[in-house]
């Protein structure tokens, strides 16, 4: 136990410095322009469906599902669902090693493609996965997932659909509250305020106006409210050092 604690100690002081080390921050950034360029994250699958993440992120998450043991993760944005079998598939491991043994993943899209949905409902890791079509932010689809969310006590949010300031903005005020305090808000492609604007098709969404400053806005809409209070947990990107989700990693206190 003694060495454990030891170990813990050494990489917990590691992943700090790693953080105040500018060379290697600017490295793992010039890395992810360079990534981007070539849809690097487009080219992972879990367990045979398209992922579309850093490799790193799907660790880090692995790391966050595993130390909170949540027992429903709501994510927004579906694609090709690759995430989603992810979660379940980290949700059924954690079940085996004292999480919840009856955990969930619901995953919201307004639009879930017919031949991805075939693909999702035929995958063995379905059996915790529930799924809902429509916009995450209209009233309708909310009113379901907190119907749902009230048979749940330990909830982990996840944010990746629409990456517009407003849209996340948005998804912030609705889900960041329904996650439980020790868990986690996560906001995907927070990264998009370091990518050059020229870098790929034009967006709704720029270096100055994404997810990160979503974000940014929330977070001090709510800095007096004692009551739903986040900290942006810099330890996890520090660790993961290329991530996607730059300050994304929110913790509820």
């Amino acid at each position: 136990m003694l060495k454990k604690d030891k170990f813990t100690e050494e990489t917990k002081r590691e992943i700090f410095l790693q953080g105040k080390d500018k060379k290697f921050k600017l490295s793992s950034k010039k890395w992810i322009i360079e990534s981007t360029k070539t849809k690097y994250t487009y080219h992972f699958n879990w367990l045979g469906r398209p992922i579309i993440q850093h490799p790193q992120d799907i660790v880090g998450m692995q790391e966050l599902i595993f130390r909170t043991k949540p027992d429903l993760i709501i994510e927004t944005g579906i694609a090709h669902g690759g995430s989603l079998i992810f979660y379940s598939s980290i949700l059924e491991l954690n079940s085996l090693c004292g999480g919840p043994k009856k955990s969930k993943v619901l995953g919201i899209d307004i639009d879930i493609r017919k031949k991805n949905l075939l693909k999702i409902n035929k995958h063995p890791m379905k059996k915790r996965i529930v799924m809902f079509e429509g916009s995450s932010i209209s009233s309708s689809i909310f009113k379901k997932v907190k119907n749902l969310s009230k048979k749940y006590k330990n909830i982990m949010i996840v944010l990746d659909s629409n990456h517009t300031h407003e849209h996340v903005l948005n998804e912030l005020r609705l889900y960041a509250p329904l996650a439980s305090i020790g868990n986690y808000c996560v906001v995907f492609d927070t990264i998009i305020r370091d990518l050059p604007d020229s870098l790929g098709p034009k967006r709704e969404w720029s270096s100055k106006k994404n997810p990160h400053t979503a974000v940014i806005q929330y977070l001090r809409e709510n800095k007096d409210n004692k009551n739903l209070q986040f900290k942006i947990d810099k330890e996890v990107e520090n660790k993961l050092m290329i991530t996607a989700c730059p300050s994304g990693f929110l913790l509820r206190v």
